[in-house]
């Protein structure tokens, strides 16, 4: 862990933060969850609070694999984490195939855990009710709430704020997130035997960076929109692969492809720490999920596909029992899948030394990476041309994101849309145990 972070305040005000929530989870008294308009979920911290025990969960400042190496694919561990199997599918229901991000396969996951596998309930992020361009952590335990808010949201989102949910459920409970979501699980079960017993089973959804909430307001500016606070709705993909983004407003909708919100809008403001992340594919999950991208583009109108990947023995079983209740159509795939569906992850993993590298040399605060081979990554994956590219371009973000300085939290409070009715959803929305469903949780 770097000397320049000794708490949970270093961590956010260094930009180091993945806006997973786990502090607030290990110290509800000293740290809480707000959102900053410009860098996402982020913790503030009471003053005078010792943070040590939230620190020690935090994947922001340290990821260190300790699988078995000799367990797992041997091929992909070195590029991808460990692996046990990989498959390709979808959801067996149509609607929750065509409705989802990719294949449905978390979805589907999801609802065989609360239905047929006696799951305690589903803990994931989804759209707040009162503010739909912000996130909200949830606990589902029906499939109304799991299916009312299918969909990636790509949006700040921090669903370990509330694992006392899963800690305080009937039974052991899903958990659906990000890389650095299954991360920060990972790290709090280790610290906490209690939330350990009740996790059933963690999912990571493939992701390339969290975007601020001014990339969602930007979308939905680039759509038409000219107050996006006002907007009713909006979603980031589904409805066929890959699916529009799409903002609604009373009886008006407005979309964009794909390439139009996330390739020209949304990655723009993915923030540094998810840029110097090596994980993008969930290693730290039981089973993770993403996009089989070899298929190629595909009509927006067509139902998707799924790339499932078992990495703990955990996994693999909930895999086999899912497959047998029906929930899931899956086919094996071989090694290769992982290169052709996400050619450039290889690429990322090794930028990823060289800007952790560049930054530490420049005095930016960094992580702490064991067992990644990122450096192995930038041997084999990198020409010189793009290791010349991650050492001059680091150095242009060092000084023009200021990473050298503090960057004190912002908290952004937007009046909630059913102001003058009931606010309780809405005083304490990362504790609310309401009626939606996964949000960039579910592919």
């Amino acid at each position: 862990m770097s000397s320049a972070i000794q708490s949970i305040q270093d961590v956010a005000e260094r930009q180091l933060c993945s806006g997973c929530g786990a502090c607030a989870y290990m110290q509800p008294k000293a740290v809480r969850m707000v959102d900053d308009l410009a860098q996402g979920r982020r913790p503030v911290v009471t003053p005078g609070s010792d943070t040590q025990e939230a620190l020690a969960a935090c994947p922001g400042v340290e990821l260190v694999h300790t699988y078995d190496k000799s367990a797992v694919n041997p091929e992909l561990h070195r590029g991808w984490g460990p692996i046990l199997e990989i498959w390709e599918g979808w959801a067996s229901e149509p609607e929750v195939r065509f409705e989802s991000s990719s294949g449905g396969a978390a979805t589907a996951l999801g609802l065989f855990g609360i239905e047929q596998d006696g799951a305690g309930g589903v803990l994931h992020i989804a759209a707040r009710e009162d503010v739909p361009t912000l996130n909200v952590t949830r606990l589902s335990t029906s499939r109304e709430e799991v299916v009312g808010a299918i969909g990636s949201r790509y949006a700040p989102a921090s669903p370990c704020d509330s694992l006392e949910l899963a800690e305080s459920a009937d039974a052991p409970v899903v958990f659906i997130g990000k890389p650095c979501d299954a991360a920060a699980v990972s790290k709090a079960r280790a610290l906490r035997p209690a939330l350990d017993e009740k996790v059933a089973v963690t999912i990571a959804i493939f992701c390339a960076g969290a975007p601020s909430t001014q990339g969602t307001h930007e979308m939905l500016k680039v759509m038409g929109f000219d107050d996006p606070m006002a907007v009713d709705s909006v979603r980031y993909r589904g409805k066929g692969w890959p699916g529009r983004a799409r903002g609604v407003q009373a009886d008006r909708e407005e979309s964009l492809t794909y390439h139009e919100s996330w390739g020209k809008v949304l990655q723009r403001f993915v923030p540094w720490r998810c840029r110097i992340c090596p994980d993008h594919t969930g290693e730290f999950a039981d089973i993770s999920v993403g996009d089989p991208w070899y298929h190629g583009s595909t009509p927006d109108e067509e139902a998707g596909r799924s790339l499932v990947i078992a990495r703990t023995p955990k996994g693999v079983e909930f895999l086999r029992r899912a497959r047998e209740a029906g929930v899931l159509e899956l086919e094996p795939r071989g090694a290769d899948a992982l290169t052709l569906s996400q050619p450039n992850l290889l690429h990322v993993r090794g930028a990823v030394f060289g800007r952790v590298l560049t930054s530490r040399l420049l005095g930016a605060a960094t992580p702490r990476y064991k067992g990644f081979y990122v450096f192995d990554a930038w041997l084999k994956h990198l020409s010189l041309k793009q290791r010349a590219q991650a050492f001059y371009g680091t150095v242009k973000r060092v000084f023009k994101k200021g990473l050298r300085k503090r960057m004190v939290v912002k908290p952004f409070e937007p009046a909630s849309r059913h102001a003058g009715q009931d606010q309780s959803a809405s005083e304490d929305p990362s504790r609310d145990r309401g009626a939606n469903s996964q949000g960039s949780s579910v592919a």
